[in-house]
């Protein structure tokens, strides 16, 4: 997979696509809006990446496990073989020109960070056409929309995918970023993981540089806000214009959820997922803002191991 070392390439450089979606589609749908699009026979795969599958979930809809879409266990925001995210999207029927429903558990908001990730991953395939179900599952169920038990065995598409680096940066781009101080660099996590407080699979801190905005800060209650609200919170951030917006997290799973915020709904320009987040920058020896001391790390190793015990 080949990765574009300029940082310059905008949205308005890609080229044109043919509109396939249904009239009035969004990268946000309402459970009801794809009800009446599915109601109406209208050609749209639909695709579920958590929750029990086999238990309750949106008939005719083939199911996709979010492991499928992430790296192994020393990084799973690390990306994959094009080829292997081609055979995935191939065996449950996608192509790059029939509209794309992207359905998560709905058990919270993080839940939908599993369904932004493979909506970034097909967008960066060449996917034209694709959505989130805001609320997910759950919010299709608690609507008495009509929920299957029955196996769905998916026809296998001839899909080719063509990546684009368009909406990705790598470790070695922010890090260049970091020096130069072009970017915004949005830190999706909570509060505790940006001042270095809490820590999971990178050592405690944030990119040099980086502002916090949680994922969760576009939701309201299970529900992900608007597009105009996207852009009010977008704009207050000050974000609106930035040259370029990197959103990272600890693996690329909660950044997706402010990248599609921010690039899809907000449309702010040239906004990039960091899909490694911090798992691999720490990790590659980058100096981080609000690193605790070792004598503050190993207190508060301590301190989280005892807290673990009871």
């Amino acid at each position: 997979m080949l990765r574009q070392t300029a940082l310059t390439l905008t949205l308005a450089a890609l080229p044109t696509l043919a509109f396939a979606a249904p009239q009035g589609w969004s990268p946000l749908l309402e459970p009801a809006q794809l009800a009446a699009y599915l109601d109406s026979n209208e050609d749209i795969r639909v695709i579920h990446v958590t929750g029990d599958f086999d238990q309750g979930h949106i008939p005719g809809a083939a199911f996709s496990p979010y492991a499928e879409w992430r790296g192994g266990p020393n990084n799973p925001g690390a990306l994959r073989a094009e080829l292997d995210y081609e055979m995935e999207a191939t065996r449950v029927g996608i192509t790059a020109d029939i509209p794309t429903v992207i359905v998560h558990a709905g058990t919270n908001p993080s839940d939908m960070g599993s369904a932004a990730r493979v909506y970034w991953t097909l967008k960066s395939l060449g996917v034209q056409d694709l959505a989130l179900l805001n609320g997910g599952f759950a919010a299709w169920a608690e609507a008495g929309l009509p929920v299957s038990t029955q196996a769905v065995e998916p026809a296998v598409s001839d899909f080719t995918g063509e990546w684009s680096d368009a909406w990705y940066i790598s470790t070695a781009e922010v890090a260049e970023l970091v020096d130069s101080g072009d970017a915004r660099l949005v830190d999706s996590r909570p509060e505790g993981f940006f001042q270095g407080l809490t820590w999971s699979i990178a050592r405690p801190g944030t990119v040099r540089g980086a502002e916090n905005l949680e994922f969760s800060d576009f939701f309201e209650g299970n529900r992900m806000v608007d597009a105009g609200r996207a852009r009010e919170i977008a704009a207050q951030q000050g974000l609106d214009d930035a040259p370029i917006t990197v959103s990272f997290c600890n693996t690329g799973h909660w950044a997706a959820l402010n990248w599609f915020a921010l690039s899809e709904l907000a449309g702010v320009e040239n906004t990039r997922l960091y899909a490694e987040s911090m798992a691999e920058y720490a990790a590659s020896g980058n100096s981080l803002d609000n690193e605790p001391s070792r004598i503050a790390y190993l207190w508060m190793s301590t301190k989280r191991w005892v807290d673990g015990l009871f």
